[in-house]
């Protein structure tokens, strides 16, 4: 009995110890939901792309017994220091941190020069159209190069073609470096694994949907993520996750513990991500590693469904969509946004479809871009229309704006107001015309910007209440014809100097 306990604890030990050991470098990249609006092609500022990465790397180092100074040089160039955790997994008592220094001043040719200040230099420059050296003390870099000779006399110099440096001086690094200052009871190799939140990555989601030309509205769905790479540094074979959702970062190390693991059929069968609830976000895992070279943009398939998607085409006319609407006090100006609209507008083509698994989807969709193409009668794909989303949930309907309608068109106009002590009454007219040969069903939405006790007293066509201060007429456009729809709103508000 005692052997076998000895032999359990033994095969135990091992599996735990292999377990640490092949514990591999990760990277988590949180993305934003503007992160799409990046321009991939040219190199941005770090702290101005939206988003960032929690980072875990692991490296054998040589150790030291007693007090010593452990050099790592392989973080980003973005690094926040004040988020680095470090540990010995093997062996978690070999040593203790008794403080961190965080070294950025990275060699380049202004730094060099001023470390070589009244330092010599050999500088090769023109000299009357032909090659010249020259060997002095360096005595100002200012406006161009000083130097004084060996004799004593002084040369300036503005153009230059190489200065010669004898060596590296002390204080200048190649790359960003993390200096611990460790109290060790080893001297033996220890595996080091060390975490740290860096700015210069973040990730989107790129959306492809394919109508089918012969259903009425139903489409296949490919969804990518790009993710960039601007943190300074390239990261090679590593376990990949992408976390979405608003992200709190005001504490110094971001941990998301406790997932609930929740992974759809279609992304296994393709081995694409898997994805799993984090708290309050949605984390989508690669079950392979990656490699994220610096400077660069990566397309990675987050998912394919393998059955089509049913959705529902819409013509929708809100012509004070992008207005501002002020409900602070009632608005009793008679030609307040009573102008807008006053010409024929073209009327927006919309998709709408369900996120749900009896649609074929049910899953959380990441923010980011969906391009939406279809086949023409010749079989080749045309653009039709493209849309941005933001972190959609499960359930959720999604709805696409792709662009204008060609041949339907509507016009706003104010036909009547009428204002009294704590009202005001308004009337609409709202004419919409179809130059298709088909009949057309057409969504009138409209916003009742005045007060928010309002009432609708008099309408041609039933209206639908969308929200607080929204309506909404489903209006059929006959072929090749058009449409008028009336309303009038009375807003009654309290005596305000009561």
């Amino acid at each position: 009995m005692r052997i076998i306990q000895v032999l359990a604890t033994a095969i135990l030990g091992l599996i735990s110890t292999v377990t640490l050991s092949a514990e591999k470098d990760s990277l988590a990249i949180y993305s934003s939901t503007v992160g799409y609006n990046i321009n991939q092609n040219q190199h941005i500022q770090a702290q101005q792309i939206p988003g960032f990465a929690m980072i875990k790397q692991h490296k054998t180092m040589a150790f030291e017994k007693g007090r010593f100074e452990l050099i790592y040089d392989d973080v980003t160039a973005h690094i926040d220091p004040t988020t680095v955790s470090f540990s010995t997994p093997d062996n978690p008592g070999a040593a203790v941190i008794l403080d961190q220094n965080y070294q950025y001043d990275l060699v380049g040719s202004d730094s060099l020069l001023q470390k070589y200040i009244d330092k010599t230099i050999t500088v090769s420059y023109d000299k009357g159209g032909e090659p010249s050296r020259v060997e002095g003390q360096l005595l100002s870099t200012q406006g161009g190069l000083i130097l004084q000779k060996d004799d004593g006399s002084l040369l300036t110099l503005r153009n230059w073609s190489q200065i010669s440096f004898p060596e590296l001086p002390g204080g200048l690094l190649t790359k960003p470096t993390l200096v611990w200052l460790l109290d060790s009871n080893t001297i033996k190799d220890q595996l080091v694994a060390i975490s740290y939140q860096s700015a210069g990555m973040t990730w989107w989601a790129d959306y492809i949907l394919e109508l089918d030309q012969e259903q009425d509205c139903q489409f296949n769905l490919s969804a990518w993520v790009s993710i960039i790479n601007q943190s300074g540094k390239s990261f090679n074979d590593y376990a990949l996750k992408l976390v979405a959702g608003e992200v709190n970062q005001t504490a110094n190390n971001i941990q998301v513990s406790g997932a609930r693991m929740r992974q759809v059929s279609y992304m296994e069968q393709d081995r694409g991500f898997q994805e799993e609830s984090v708290f309050e976000y949605h984390q989508y895992k690669l079950p392979r590693p990656v490699t994220l070279p610096q400077n660069s943009t990566k397309q990675i398939r987050l998912f394919s469904p393998d059955k089509p998607i049913d959705c529902e085409r819409k013509l929708v006319f809100d012509p004070l969509n992008n207005q501002h609407f002020n409900y602070s006090s009632p608005i009793r100006d008679a030609n307040y946004l009573s102008h807008a609209n006053k010409k024929e507008t073209p009327v927006e083509a919309q998709i709408h479809f369900k996120n749900t698994q009896k649609n074929n989807l049910g899953m959380a969709m990441p923010a980011g871009r969906i391009r939406v193409n279809q086949a023409d009668s010749d079989g080749h794909l045309t653009f039709i229309g493209a849309d941005q989303i933001g972190h959609t949930a499960n359930n959720q309907t999604v709805s696409l704006t792709l662009g204008n309608s060609f041949d339907v068109n509507g016009e706003r106009r104010q036909t009547d107001f009428t204002r009294g002590k704590n009202q005001v009454q308004e009337r609409f007219e709202i004419k919409l015309t179809n130059g298709k040969k088909s009949a057309e069903q057409v969504t009138v939405r409209e916003h009742l910007y005045r007060w928010s006790n309002w009432t609708i007293t008099d309408e041609s066509h039933k209206h639908s209440k969308i929200d607080s201060n929204s309506i909404e007429f489903n209006v059929n456009v006959p072929a090749e014809g058009e449409t008028t729809v009336n309303y009038t709103v009375e807003y009654n508000w309290p005596d305000m100097n009561n």
